[in-house]
């Protein structure tokens, strides 16, 4: 592994307590197995659609999700810690109070745990500035990181959009974590919406379909548990 060379550093962590509601801002994270610690440890489900492949409430269905911001109440135990949701309305309820899930879907749904994370792919997103910045030069306006819900913002080294895509296979270093690159990230119709205001763009995803064949960012998976925090390198194992 001595042969690793620098490709970036990390300049953003995240977590979503909640899958599709608001992110948790990180200065390190814990990663293990089943990625972030406490990451998309809870998720709200649709009763009335439990029986297709897809039966989560996200912001699909509700574009402002991510104005609902949930807190870990012991963030010491993130995955075992109690979980209350702020409304943007300012109200706080425990994630399984029937109240919010009424609030959420008028039809019914309920707040479910998952100990493993409820992860649609992998259970780790990265993503470089560089390939957001590109992607807001070709649509005509800046884009907030958060539009695509990463657990990692890297700033590459080669200062080029899109590098993250050659690293797909390979081994990276970020901190004292090892995490295997294992595809690129096909997006849906979730990055239309804007995190702030919930207003939907959907050019965000039609240039996306057309200049990067519907992908953009990476998933992947833990390979050696450990902590990253912001300003870590990014190292590349197996040399440029």
């Amino acid at each position: 592994m001595n042969d690793a060379v620098d490709v970036g550093r990390v300049v953003g962590l995240w977590r979503y307590p909640v899958k599709s509601m608001g992110a948790e801002v990180l200065p390190e994270a814990d990663i293990s197995w089943d990625g972030v610690v406490g990451d998309r440890r809870w998720a709200f489900i649709r009763d009335a659609n439990s029986h297709n492949g897809f039966p989560w409430l996200t912001l699909r269905d509700r574009a402002d999700m991510a104005s609902y911001r949930p807190l870990l109440v012991d963030p010491g135990r993130p995955d075992t810690s109690p979980t209350t949701v702020q409304t943007p309305s300012g109200v706080d309820y425990d994630v399984t109070d029937p109240a919010l899930a009424e609030e959420l879907w008028v039809d019914g749904a309920r707040a479910i745990r998952q100990g493993r994370g409820t992860f649609d792919t992998f259970p780790l997103s990265l993503i470089t500035t560089q390939t957001i910045a590109r992607i807001g030069e070709l649509i005509g306006h800046q884009l907030d990181a958060l539009r695509f819900r990463p657990n990692v913002l890297v700033e590459a080294t080669a200062g080029l959009p899109f590098v993250e895509d050659q690293w797909v296979g390979r081994m990276l270093r970020l901190g004292s974590v090892r995490m295997r690159v294992d595809k690129r990230d096909g997006r849906c119709v979730v990055i239309n919406i804007d995190p702030t205001t919930a207003r939907r763009d959907p050019t965000v995803l039609r240039t996306v379909a057309t200049e990067r064949d519907g992908c953009l960012g990476v998933y992947g998976s833990t390979v050696t548990p450990g902590r990253v925090a912001v300003n870590d390198p990014v190292l590349l194992e197996g040399g440029a």
